[in-house]
């Protein structure tokens, strides 16, 4: 297995640069894993192929005004930095972030970057609401920083960031300015963690998700705080040798309540969005007994992981825990039956992801078909179902 086994041709001109109005009427691919038969629907006509009992799991996680644009103090060099996480293991205030710096090479600890409100276009008179010291590299992170953040007197530092901020767009979506709550998804917390937006989930509009519930489907929630793996390729040529950046999830008793009936009944686990997946197969504990009936996942049941087989491994309760869950093909699924997903970019993790739930070769013919049939890729495209 290469890294190259996950290349494909993107036309430039099939990234989406603006989300579908309305969220629900973007196009679905349905990719059957049995047979790796493609069907072409609408995104709402996802009801259809829900059934009664049905559990889907979204990921609720909000998108922060991470994306920082200022300037170098002193030299006024433009620098843009991007929050991942806060570091509360060094600073139990809150004021240490993880991040993610441009130009890297030039900002180096003891480097200070002064934010004004409005970003880079403020004018220079503007009050600098904001500034950040650079204090340390951050290992396996290419322009991976440890910034310590001062507000302006007067203010709080989440005050500051959201003068500050701005929800941060994929580097490939450059056109689009219009609504950034369009990049939230309508279910999502009011607390922001994320640095990227869940995209399979902005396909969802209250209305479906009542129709959803309404069809006799369950909707739960988890939630994974986006990092920086979703704005890095694979570079190795081996993808084993890819360090895979972790990311703070939570899984909660009603989730696995709620797996445990959907099995039970002998009904699907879907997850929405690759983070879900995620977050669900990292919920996973191999070591503690089988559930009645096990919870095994459909077209993986006669794997040698599977707790069908080995009568060990069930989803258990994560609270503020952290993976860095790599799943290629090889990979077992444990709870996850079907997903919905968008396109991914090519040579990313999530190619592998999707690959490992529905093989290499259903996944690259099914972007052949949509590429041919000028679908909408990536964040703000159109989706996919796995079934």
């Amino acid at each position: 297995m290469r890294t190259d086994d996950f290349d494909y041709n993107l036309p430039e001109e099939l990234i989406a640069q603006a989300p579908a109005e309305p969220r629900d009427s973007c196009r679905l691919l349905v990719l059957h894993r049995k047979d790796g038969r493609v069907e072409h629907k609408i995104f709402r006509d996802v009801l259809d192929l829900l059934e009664p009992g049905d559990l889907l799991v979204a990921n609720k996680t909000r998108v922060m005004p991470a994306r920082l644009v200022g300037r170098k103090q002193h030299t006024g060099g433009v620098s843009e930095t991007l929050l991942l996480r806060r570091r509360e293991d060094i600073d139990a205030l809150g004021s240490v972030w993880e991040c993610l710096v441009n130009p890297g090479k030039r900002l180096k600890p003891g480097a200070v970057i002064e934010y004004r409100a409005g970003g880079l276009h403020a004018p220079e008179s503007s009050f600098v609401v904001l500034t950040g010291e650079i204090v340390d590299f951050v290992d396996d992170n290419r322009g991976g920083r440890l910034v310590k953040f001062a507000p302006a007197e007067g203010m709080t530092l989440d005050e500051a960031i959201h003068r500050a901020g701005h929800v941060p767009l994929p580097p490939y979506i450059t056109e689009y300015d219009g609504d950034p709550e369009k990049y939230q998804t309508v279910y999502a917390m009011k607390e922001e963690h994320s640095a990227a937006a869940p995209t399979a989930g902005l396909h969802f509009t209250p209305e479906l998700i009542q129709k959803i519930k309404a069809k006799g489907c369950k909707w739960a929630t988890v939630e994974l705080e986006v990092g920086i793996d979703t704005f890095r390729l694979v570079t190795e040529d081996d993808p084993t040798q890819h360090a895979m950046h972790t990311e703070r999830y939570h899984v909660s008793q009603d989730v696995i309540d709620a797996v445990h009936a959907a099995k039970a009944g002998g009904h699907r686990v879907i997850a929405v969005g690759t983070t879900a997946v995620r977050s669900l197969e990292s919920a996973w504990d191999s070591s503690v007994v089988a559930s009645e009936p096990a919870v095994v996942a459909q077209h993986f049941e006669k794997t040698a992981e599977s707790a069908a087989i080995t009568g060990t491994g069930d989803i258990v309760v994560r609270e503020d825990a952290a993976t860095n869950l790599f799943l290629m093909p090889g990979s077992t699924f444990h709870v996850v039956d079907a997903m919905i997903t968008n396109f991914h970019v090519p040579r990313s993790t999530l190619m592998m992801l999707v690959s490992a739930f529905a093989t290499r070769n259903h996944i690259m013919s099914a972007y052949e078909q949509a590429i041919a049939e000028r679908y909408r890729m990536l964040s703000f495209g159109d989706a996919m179902f796995i079934e």
